[in-house]
Formats: structure tokens, C-alpha cells, sequence
């Protein structure tokens, strides 16, 4: 495995994590206690740190089952990582809640479901700028942070291109972007990048195999079942998507090389990325993304040690 600096803070992140959208339930599947477990031993094993979660990842359920693995774990190997601003309701259904006084709440639960003192990460998640433009907000996290409940503060932003919540990280004590970017998607390499690399932010890049259109296993005419989030993507655009993907493993990815492991390490070539959050549904998928660190060079800016 190999580490980057996340941006102005302490912590040394494996450039590749564990996104757990998934444990949710709204990727097909539901998982258990025991399956989460099999997989996060695996990542640890392979010299994984990094889990970034939300609390609407089912209502704090993905957080639950990180919880009921760290409180077995030693928490210090853990960079735990996740996100405040929304309560789930049912799959796929979601309201905002961004105000202090709300957010309190769901600091509260996270750590409860987490089943620990303190969040490495505490990320703005996908929030509109009139709820990021608040300074009760933030003067309510920064307490946190001075308390030591929040380690560092980060966004997640909703949009590739959202400047005005990417230019303001710093003036907010946040010191890590999270942001969709993959072969697919290059969006943020048109001004947020630039940005996050002025400020020395850490980048996370979210849904680097795009939703799993870039793992190679889809063929254009693909249908996804009800449980999952992919069955509401317009089906058009996902044909067309899953064309491009053929074009690219075609010219792109030399052969014999798995196509999800190229592309993770595609997104992790750019010098603002910091590490790349893939989701995995079992211990062989962490395998196969770990090994995507076999090709990232040590030439990089934030390249440490662990």
C-alpha cells in the first residue's frame, strides 16, 4: 500500500479507502455484521486505513456496522471519515438538515453508531451554498474541533464545480475535498483541483470506477434491480456511458490489466488527488482495488510514509 499526506492535516491516508455507501443497503444488497467485518479485516490486512462513510448511508446504519467492527479493532488504525447534513427516510429518500442546533444531533448519533469518541473526518455533505454560508454552523464545528470530537473538518461537494464552497475551504477550517472525478467525469480538473492544490487540501475522489460502469463487468443494455441506486439513472445515458467504457478499455487499458484497478489508479496519477474511495461488496473487491496501489507512482506531492 502506499500513503498521502491528506492536505494540511496529520493524517497519512492509504491512496486507496473504503467507501461504504453500500452497507446502507442501497446497492443490492444488505449486508451483515459479519460480512462487513470480513471485509475491513481484509483492507486492514492490506494495509488500508481510510473508511469514509454518512450518516444517511441508511440512517447511521453503514456507520453502525463500522462501529460494531472498530469497537473490536483498535480505532487508532483507523481514519474514520464521514459526513453530516441529511437524515435518511426510506431508500433513496433524504431530507436537509444543515442548521448547528441539527447537526449537533447527528454528530451525537454518528458517534454513538460509531462507537467512538472521536471523527477523523467530519465532512459538509452535498449541502446548497445558502446552507454552507452559515456562520453558526461552522463556529458550532470549530467548538468541536477544539473539543477534540472532530479531528479535521472537510466538504463533500455535490457539484464538480462548485467554487464557491471549494474557495472558501479554508476560510471555514476545512482541510479535505471530497468530489465525484474518474475517467469518466474529469470535471474538477477544470478549476476545483486547482484550488484544492493553492489551499494544500486533501482530495478524496468519490466514485472513482463510476458506479462501477468502469469495472469492466457491464455491457451497454445492463439493468439494475430496484434496491439498487443505479436503476434510476436515465437508461440512455447509461448505454451511452457503458459505450464509452468499451472505447476506453479498447485504447486505454493495456492488456491483461483489470480494468477497475487501471482506473483507480488513473484518478490517483493527478497531483491534487489524494486517495481514491472505491465501495467493495466483498473481501476479494478490496483485494482487487488494493492492488490498483501497485501502479501509483511514488512521484507525487503528498507522498509519505505511513
Amino acid at each position: 500500500m502506499k500513503y498521502r499526506r491528506l492536505g494540511k492535516t496529520d493524517l497519512n491516508v492509504s491512496v486507496i479507502g473504503v467507501g461504504t455507501w453500500q452497507f446502507g443497503g442501497e446497492w443490492g444488497m444488505d449486508f451483515s455484521q459479519e460480512a462487513v467485518d470480513q471485509i475491513l479485516d481484509k483492507a486492514k490486512d492490506l494495509g488500508i486505513n481510510l473508511i469514509d462513510t454518512a450518516e444517511c448511508y441508511g440512517d447511521h446504519l453503514s456507520e453502525q456496522l463500522i462501529g460494531g467492527y472498530l469497537k473490536k479493532s483498535r480505532r487508532e488504525d483507523w481514519i474514520v471519515a464521514t459526513k453530516f447534513g441529511h437524515h435518511f427516510h426510506d431508500k433513496f429518500s433524504r431530507t436537509n438538515h444543515y442548521g448547528a442546533a441539527e447537526v449537533q444531533q447527528q454528530l451525537e448519533k454518528s458517534l454513538q453508531a460509531l462507537q467512538t469518541d472521536y471523527i477523523d473526518l467530519y465532512q459538509f455533505h452535498s449541502g446548497p451554498d445558502e446552507a454552507f454560508d452559515n456562520d453558526d454552523l461552522w463556529t458550532y464545528l470549530d467548538k468541536q474541533v477544539q473539543a477534540g470530537t472532530i479531528r479535521h473538518l472537510g466538504l463533500s461537494i455535490a457539484k464538480n464545480d462548485n467554487m464557491h464552497q471549494t474557495s472558501a475551504a479554508t476560510s471555514v477550517n476545512a482541510k479535505a475535498i471530497q468530489v465525484v472525478y474518474n475517467r469518466l467525469d474529469q470535471k474538477p480538473e477544470e478549476g476545483v483541483f486547482a484550488s484544492c492544490q493553492q489551499q494544500d487540501l486533501g482530495v478524496l475522489a468519490r466514485v472513482p470506477l463510476a458506479s462501477g460502469y468502469l469495472s469492466g463487468k457491464y455491457k451497454p443494455g445492463s439493468v439494475f434491480g430496484g434496491n439498487d441506486v443505479r436503476h434510476r439513472h436515465d437508461q440512455e445515458h447509461v448505454n451511452k456511458l457503458l459505450l464509452q467504457v468499451e472505447e476506453i478499455k479498447k485504447n486505454e487499458v493495456p492488456e491483461g490489466m483489470d480494468m477497475a484497478q487501471w482506473a483507480l489508479a488513473w484518478c490517483l496519477k493527478h497531483p491534487a488527488v489524494t486517495t481514491v474511495i472505491p465501495g467493495s461488496k466483498s473481501p476479494a473487491q478490496v483485494e482487487a482495488n488494493a492492488k490498483a496501489a501497485d501502479y501509483v507512482s511514488d512521484e507525487h506531492p503528498q507522498a509519505t510514509s505511513k
